[in-house]
């Protein structure tokens, strides 16, 4: 099964995770979707997060905030890897409610955040600054870090099965390093995957990235372009010698941020050789796990080229659920108290996804 349509489909033949995604009332339209579902808080039960920074590469570290099972399980249960998408964190609102759910039913969950960001490394009031521990910039094809982290807690930690979920430029990420280990390009560095998740995720970058700068996207890009230029000034600041603030000028747009900035730091001809390069829809037709797509049709700015389509829709191992509603990231639907379901259906979905897919186990810790 590549593509599970629930306006055609069966009932009686859909998957165990399946249910029906019903948006709130009020939210049928894709921007306020996206809108709510980025600022509405999620309920938290988590224990303190044990913070951890992970080398990635020579001169590079990354922190992960981990919620780890009882040292006697920790090996046998399921962990989980969640990354989120651009500009976000370990605290973003959606990875919060994730780790919530994954972790009150067995999983490990471990929180990454990709280079450059999480800020509060140990809580509270002692603030350290990311941008410190890695010179470069981040992007969306570093799916080598991702397998840098699960390498690093596997070996701490003896663990036996590992899931990999990501939101958008996270989804990108973690279904870009499933297409490079079903293809072989590196090798058997990862046997303990089990499965994949990715909402909204961004596997046509180059599409994607070019619908932000629609009239009706201007305000979603302004808020990435505000961050990301920040970011660079920062890493000015820290690197003078390696970073020239007069290319951070006169930009309007992410493509020409990632074709003056990104393309030009991180080796890569331009921004069309970057999109393309760090593009999951290159190695989206080798996933070789069982791998789940969350999508809306209202998405604003996230788009799938025919092509990719295509791949998805070949590959027995990858389902693609698109709803009708839900926005980029958001999904909310009505909380349903007496099955214990907080109406945030993606995240809903995800954890009984893992429960079938990947052998989560059912119950708290």
């Amino acid at each position: 099964m590549s593509v599970f349509d629930p306006k055609t489909a069966d009932p009686k033949t859909a998957p165990a995770w399946y249910r029906e995604f019903v948006p709130r009332r009020g939210l049928s339209n894709g921007h306020l979707h996206t809108i709510a579902g980025n600022f509405l808080p999620r309920g938290n039960q988590l224990p303190l997060a044990e913070p951890c920074l992970v080398p990635v590469d020579e001169e590079s570290s990354v922190l992960c905030h981990c919620y780890w099972q009882p040292q006697t399980v920790r090996g046998v249960r399921l962990t989980v890897i969640l990354l989120h998408g651009l500009e976000g964190s370990s605290r973003s609102q959606y990875v919060i409610g994730n780790a919530n759910k994954l972790w009150l039913n067995g999983a490990n969950v471990i929180c990454m955040n990709m280079r450059n960001c999480g800020g509060d490394v140990f809580g509270g009031d002692d603030y350290v600054d990311m941008e410190l521990y890695t010179p470069t910039l981040y992007h969306s094809g570093m799916s080598g870090d991702v397998l840098a982290v699960a390498q690093h807690f596997i070996l701490r930690h003896g663990l036996q099965s590992i899931a990999l979920a990501g939101y958008s430029m996270g989804g990108n990420m973690v279904l870009k390093l499933a297409g490079e280990l079903g293809a072989g390009m590196l090798g058997d560095a990862l046997p303990q995957l089990r499965a994949v998740v990715g909402v909204s995720p961004l596997v046509d970058i180059a599409e994607s990235s070019d619908s932000l700068h629609e009239p009706q996207n201007r305000f979603y890009e302004w808020r990435f372009m505000r961050g990301l230029l920040k970011r660079y000034r920062r890493k000015v600041e820290l690197y003078p010698h390696r970073y020239d603030i007069e290319r951070a000028k006169k930009l309007h747009s992410v493509r020409e941020f990632d074709d003056r900035i990104t393309a030009f730091y991180e080796g890569f001809a331009s921004a069309d050789d970057y999109y393309y390069r760090a593009a999951a829809a290159r190695v989206i037709d080798t996933v070789a796990v069982p791998t789940l797509l969350l999508h809306s049709t209202d998405d604003p700015f996230i788009r799938y080229t025919a092509k990719t389509r295509a791949a998805i829709e070949a590959n027995k191992n990858i389902t693609l659920l698109e709803t009708e509603h839900g926005g980029h990231c958001a999904f909310l639907s009505p909380p349903q108290p007496e099955e214990d379901d907080d109406g945030y259906w993606a995240e809903m979905t995800m954890l009984r996804y893992f429960q079938s897919a990947a052998g989560l186990h059912s119950g708290v810790n």
